[in-house]
């Protein structure tokens, strides 16, 4: 290492003051969008391609008897029709959480072991059960609509609450309660040592309720087959083509070279796409089965049921002060909803990222979180719009303000006196977490200047002589970002003293598109 002293109006100082943090950067991605000239999977079309359709149940829970495929395959156009049976026999991947959380005793978090298609049971309305594919997309539809699937309807829960008790209906066999994972964090007796000598405690029972994903392109795939090389290769939106790759390769049961997957405009995700579906493996097996191209679409209405769920939880919220208002401990309990399968990242909304973010700008000592994730029959849980963040900030904040007004204290004096302030940093969560950067108190400051909250009163009085009301809400804001994962990209040194960076700039369907170009 050595000094070098860098000339004022360098090409270095000039690019620093260009990409420095901060500095303004012009999206790259707008133009062909609002133009019309962006390229999303729909538009992909293959030589020879046909058109698949999944036959799905019709109801939440209940016992496969049998699938008559008679009347579909003799049907105009029709290519092939798969049930759960074929695609079993074939061997691929279960759908599961490969994430290492455990039970409150340690034990290991229980799995579903989905398949693509519904063997024996249907656990949601929805479920898939055969996969239809003929020349035209209608051809398909029509021939769905003619498969025969005999269910014996069994009694469904769709309530976490409700799932847990004695007499519930059990979703698995294995999985006792309809409760895979039992999550617990935090010191339990400190907690209640902490809520023994608080001068005051509030409880609040708070919902977060199921949110279904809107995308502006649903999901789609069109899905291919060499056989020669024994490569498949799939178009689809997904919010990360190394890792989706590598979830296909294992769930396909090959080396990850022999599965290409490309993601052009993704059309929205915010989570929901990034992960494996089911619909995905049954292209892909009629179209090596076919020797021809396979393409799907889901509608609007079938994506409510094909897409994994977001939020789903329901908790009960205690915070714990001192008589003076500092805050002593936060404890959340309750349930999340799984729905019917465990999916990739599905525990981690409701368990892990609590604890994560619950503390947000705020000194809080002590943090217990005890939530019981829970089978139900309903669509299946996933990652969506801040994936557990924007909740536990929500529970932190209605605490907050249910303390403020319960201790007669105003709420923004409540929230500055708890705050982690300049001279705290580092500091240590009782998360685990560090804050190695951050001036709260300011921000929370420059906000109320900028919203003129001392102006507020007399806007107020001013509305109500209008016949109107007026209320402001105050709240703030902090989460932990998604952790380090494995390597999707690689640095190469070379001989010359040039650096290579090899990495994806997809656009992720949230906006990514311009930072990654920035690499």
């Amino acid at each position: 290492m050595h000094d070098q002293t860098v000339p004022r109006n360098s090409d270095a100082v000039i690019a620093l003051q260009k990409f420095a943090v901060g500095q303004p950067v012009r999206r790259k991605e707008d133009d062909s969008l609002v133009r019309g000239t962006g390229r999303y999977t729909d538009d992909v079309n293959l030589p020879g391609q046909a058109f698949a359709w999944i036959v799905r149940s019709a109801h939440a829970h209940g016992v496969i008897e049998a699938i008559d495929i008679a009347a579909a395959q003799a049907l105009p156009g029709v290519l092939g029709v798969w049930t759960g049976a074929d695609l079993a026999a074939a061997g691929y991947g279960a759908f599961n959480c490969g994430l290492p959380i455990r039970n409150a005793d340690g034990s290991a978090m229980l799995q579903t072991d989905r398949l693509p298609l519904a063997t024996g049971k249907v656990r949601f309305v929805g479920d898939p059960v055969a996969v239809v594919v003929a020349e035209t997309a209608a051809q398909a539809r029509d021939a769905a609509e003619a498969v025969s699937v005999d269910i014996t309807p069994l009694p469904a829960v769709t309530e976490a609450e409700a799932a847990v008790a004695a007499d519930a209906p059990q979703l698995y066999d294995h999985i006792p309660g309809n409760t895979p994972l039992h999550y617990h964090s935090g010191d339990t007796a400190a907690m209640e040592a902490a809520f023994a000598q608080a001068a005051h405690v509030v409880r609040l029972d708070l919902v977060n309720s199921r949110v279904a994903v809107v995308p502006m392109e649903p999901r789609v795939g069109v899905a291919a087959f060499d056989a020669a090389s024994g490569r498949y290769t799939l178009y689809a939106p997904t919010q990360g083509v190394a890792g989706n790759r590598d979830s296909l390769a294992r769930l396909l049961n090959v080396p990850r070279d022999k599965v290409r997957l490309v993601t052009l405009n993704v059309g929205g995700s915010f989570g929901m796409k990034n992960a494996s579906y089911p619909e995905y493996l049954c292209i892909l097996h009629a179209a090596k089965a076919l020797g021809r191209p396979v393409k799907w679409l889901d509608e609007r209405s079938t994506s409510f049921l094909s897409d994994n769920h977001g939020r789903a939880q329901h908790v009960r919220g205690e915070l714990a002060l001192a008589k003076d208002g500092t805050f002593l401990g936060v404890r959340i309990t309750g349930f999340g909803n799984l729905g019917a399968y465990l999916t990739g990242v599905a525990p981690i909304p409701l368990t892990v990222n609590i604890v994560k973010n619950i503390a947000s700008v705020y000194r809080t000592p002590l943090i217990e979180v005890d939530i019981r994730c829970v089978l139900t029959n309903t669509s299946f849980l996933g990652a969506y719009r801040g994936a557990g963040r924007p909740e536990a900030n929500y529970f932190m904040e209605r605490l907050i303000d249910r303390a403020a007004r319960e201790m007669k204290i105003d709420r923004v004096a409540l929230r500055r006196r708890n705050m982690i302030r300049p001279r705290d940093i580092p500091y240590a969560a009782a998360s685990g977490l560090t804050y190695d950067s951050g001036n709260f108190p300011a921000v929370l400051d420059r906000a109320l200047e900028l919203a003129d909250h001392a102006g507020f009163a007399a806007r107020r009085r001013a509305a109500k002589r209008n016949g109107l009301q007026r209320g402001i809400a105050v709240g703030c804001y902090l989460e932990v970002t998604a952790g380090p994962s494995a390597e999707l990209g690689k640095i190469s040194f070379d001989d010359d003293g040039h650096v290579t960076i090899t990495t994806g700039t997809l656009d992720y369907g949230q906006g990514h598109a311009t930072p990654f170009a920035q690499v």
